[in-house]
């Protein structure tokens, strides 16, 4: 596998050699898509839902997958 200078370098040579505005583009929504940092904003009740969640867990208040998938089956039936 090729290390980081390497692929970068070849990246560089490649992107400047190329004449293909819409490969350019793409590449740079790339570059842009993954800078920018995604923040989400909660309201108070989902914060006050998320710390009793983390309660849940701490407390070991949870239902395996399994678990929920056979009370769903039952719920359904």
């Amino acid at each position: 596998m090729e290390n980081l200078e390497n692929i970068r370098a070849s990246l560089v040579q490649k992107i400047f050699s190329t004449n293909n505005l819409n490969l350019l583009e793409a590449i740079n929504k790339i570059f842009t898509s993954t800078e920018e940092e995604k923040k989400y904003i909660l309201s108070e009740n989902q914060k006050k839902l998320l710390l009793v969640a983390e309660e849940q867990i701490k407390y070991g208040e949870v239902v395996s997958d399994e678990e929920l998938r056979k009370l769903d089956e039952e719920w359904m039936s």
